[in-house]
């Protein structure tokens, strides 16, 4: 990758080329007064264009008396501004045929229109208008609380999402990343509209902000459209907040939890401790992941679907945040495997964790990620996303091409290498849990047990 300033080291009113191709795509960064990054990637031959301004705020950084407010907020500023009630802000939006939608994570949330290219200026003013103009009044706050807890509900009636918020918040054991997204019943039913307010004011501020653009469009056009939305809005001598780093202070211990539910499947998930996304080792672990459960002719599939059909749905998955991250295996089977299904992940970890993965393996894994990435950028939308992860996350541009040379680099070694670090026991699994009717820890197989032991 070309060497380039971090966005959160640029000066303020000055704009800087990150990318240019030979097929006429064109990456530029412009640190606007007061913090504010716009970043656009200019996409020859599409006819639309995607907006999205990223704020890095995410549910690890609520207090636990606030749990679930950055989540509450992405439902509450669709609400209502200064200039577009609830009911304008949709017509608008489907008057032109656009999506207009936001999204909450750990360590970021995202307001993002995607619409056809004539529609920009509307899909800049919407997004600006709804994340910095929005009034949070105390009726929308009392109306979009039932929407937050029926939400709550949805999650727990499904339980292959109660299984993942339950792993996460049993693995990072006390660490706010821990917490769900959405909060709890008793959190959202305690938040008043002064306390969403006050978390609205001082964490949406545009130091912490990034603006992305992709599609059929220009870099300067947009960068005239974010001024005169905002106007007044950008000024000061803020500067945009550097990415997050650091170590995570988390109980490293062997946990087994257990939801139960009146479910027809035992819901299992299985994982340890890995990489932050700062590591270097993080592209060897996407090519670790992929080869160990990442698709059909990964090892769990076919060993667990294919060879001894014990489950119909079973993946592998990485989570990797600023200061921690981890692996995990999911399956779904009948009750009376759950047992059998255990033993045959731990084999398989065990089995890659002292002798790692053949070249063919390796080699598919990373064709696989190769593929997913170049497929993944067809769309305007996926391209935005991109940019916006990247300046958040990393301070810098990595285009697809870096990326996939990142990819190619890993060896068989490196994967050897640090499934031996990541997989050998004791080091994990750490960390099992069920969701399924069992009515007490006792009820599970004795592999479980053993697993964690």
């Amino acid at each position: 990758m070309a060497a380039q300033i971090p966005g959160h080291e640029q000066p303020a009113g000055t704009t800087r080329k990150l990318e240019s191709t030979p097929d006429g795509a064109l990456v530029k960064r412009t640190v606007l007064p007061g913090g504010l990054r716009v970043i656009t990637e200019h996409v020859p031959g599409v006819r639309s264009a995607t907006v999205g301004l990223w704020v890095g705020i995410g549910s690890r950084d609520e207090q636990p008396a606030v749990a679930g407010a950055a989540h509450y907020l992405e439902h509450l500023l669709f609400k209502g501004t200064g200039k577009r009630d609830a009911t304008q802000i949709a017509e608008e939006v489907d008057a032109v045929g656009g999506e207009f939608n936001a999204f909450t994570a750990k360590e970021h949330t995202c307001y993002y229109a995607q619409v056809l290219d004539e529609d920009l200026p509307l899909a800049v003013d919407l997004v600006t208008d709804v994340v910095f103009g929005a009034t949070c009044a105390d009726s929308d706050v009392d109306t979009e609380r039932s929407v937050v807890l029926e939400e709550i509900a949805m999650r727990d009636d499904d339980p292959e999402d109660l299984l993942h918020d339950t792993f996460t918040e049993t693995i990072l054991d006390g660490h706010p990343l821990g917490r769900p997204v959405l909060g709890t019943e008793e959190s959202v039913l305690g938040m008043s509209p002064p306390a969403l307010r006050r978390f609205y004011r001082r964490r949406y501020v545009p130091p912490r902000m990034v603006l992305a653009v992709a599609g059929n469009i220009t870099h300067a056009a947009v960068v005239r459209l974010v001024r005169t939305a905002l106007r007044d809005r950008l000024g000061g001598d803020g500067t945009p907040v550097a990415p997050r780093r650091g170590q995570a202070r988390v109980r490293r211990a062997h946990k087994l939890a257990l939801r139960t539910d009146d479910t027809e499947q035992a819901h299992l998930m299985l994982g340890m401790p890995a990489l932050s996304r700062h590591d270097d080792r993080r592209f060897t672990l996407s090519v670790l992941n992929a080869a160990l459960g990442g698709g059909m002719s990964s090892r769990l599939f076919q060993e667990i679907r294919e060879r001894r059909g014990l489950a119909y749905q079973v993946y592998s998955s990485v989570a990797s945040y600023a200061d921690t991250g981890h692996l995990s295996v999911y399956a779904g089977c009948q009750p009376d495997k759950l047992g059998e299904v255990t033993s045959v992940v731990r084999d398989v970890l065990d089995d890659v964790a002292a002798h790692g993965l053949d070249d063919a393996e390796v080699a598919r894994a990373k064709g696989q990620l190769r593929g997913g990435l170049v497929l993944g950028m067809e769309d305007t939308a996926s391209r935005m996303t991109r940019l916006g992860k990247n300046e958040l996350n990393y301070g810098h541009y990595y285009s697809v091409d870096d990326t996939v040379a990142r990819i190619d680099a890993v060896t068989t070694e490196d994967v050897a290498a640090l499934a031996r670090t990541l997989l050998r026991r004791p080091a994990g699994p750490t960390t099992a849990v069920v969701v399924g009717p069992y009515a007490h820890d006792d009820d599970l197989p004795d592999e479980l047990h053993e697993v964690i032991a």
